[in-house]
């Protein structure tokens, strides 16, 4: 690895090893079937990683990247080829299971929940890929996701903000309940209607609505649902989820996945997320089940 200072959003050595056979296997099997086999690889893969977690924690445009990563052109079209490729998605998934196993869960699932959440779009955002929430009046995209109870990420999916909960919802079920068969219960909020109930059903699924009790104010954890609410807090200290700046959704979805990947590696490895609002600031927010 070149020589340069690092970032606050560069892997360590702990959190690197823990990554490091997934993006290896992959520069594997394509260096197996591309025609220059014989010629090394340019940069290392350490590296346009840190590149990568570096867009994702400052939400800096790609072609801001500081000098001393490899060259943007580079960088994002490892992004693109990981994504194309389900790496992120991968990633996920492997540090999913062995939080879980750290905290004396099985490694699947029997229980998880579904939210939404609407977010504002870049300039860069194609008019065809947005649409109008109905409940805000603005236009914007809208990720779904489902989490275990620990509010791991088990699924994401992005859409326009006007596809209904319940819609995405069907969607978003169907790939966690294929991807792991032990999922037996889901928790939504109010939103969700009677038919994706009934979906669920077919799927061998109890679906229950939680919803917040009449006359509440203010912020008040709903039960079961809290753990969602709470795992959209956490993907809010990568600046580039603030907002939608993809052009693609499925480039969104990534993100997503990358951003849950190097909060669970912190947490395997017992480091510290330091939050981006005060970056100055002593206290650090730990990623907590």
């Amino acid at each position: 690895m070149s020589e340069r200072r690092p970032y606050p959003s560069d892997l360590s050595d702990a959190r690197w090893e823990l990554i490091e056979p997934v993006l290896s296997a992959w520069r594997s099997e394509r260096r197996r079937h591309a025609l220059d086999i014989g010629r090394p690889p340019e940069h290392e893969l350490r590296e346009i990683m840190d590149a990568i977690l570096y867009v994702d924690r400052t939400g800096v445009q790609w072609r801001y990247l500081p000098h001393d990563f490899p060259p943007w052109e580079t960088v994002y079209g490892y992004f693109a080829k990981w994504q194309k490729d389900g790496v992120f998605a991968q990633l996920n998934g492997l540090l999913r299971e062995l939080v879980r196993q750290k905290e004396g869960r099985n490694a699947n699932p029997s229980a998880c929940v579904i939210d939404a959440q609407s977010v504002k779009t870049s300039t860069s955002v194609p008019a065809s890929s947005q649409g109008t929430d109905a409940g805000k009046k603005i236009v914007d995209r809208k990720r779904s996701i489902i989490t275990d109870t620990l509010g791991l990420l088990l699924a994401v999916l992005v859409t326009a903000a006007s596809v209904q909960d319940s819609v995405a919802g069907q969607a978003l079920l169907e790939r966690a309940a294929s991807a792991h068969p032990t999922i037996r219960k889901v928790w939504v909020d109010g939103g969700y209607r009677k038919h994706f109930v009934e979906h669920a059903a077919t799927l061998g699924i109890d679906l229950e609505i939680v919803q917040r009790n009449p006359g509440t104010r203010g912020f008040t954890p709903i039960p079961k649902r809290w753990t969602v609410e709470r795992t959209y807090g956490w993907l809010m200290l990568h600046r580039r989820l603030t907002r939608d700046y993809e052009t693609l959704p499925a480039r969104s979805e990534a993100m997503i996945h990358l951003a849950m990947t190097e909060l669970m590696a912190r947490r395997l490895t017992g480091e510290a997320t330091i939050s981006w609002h005060n970056p100055t600031s002593p206290e650090q927010i730990r990623l907590t089940g």
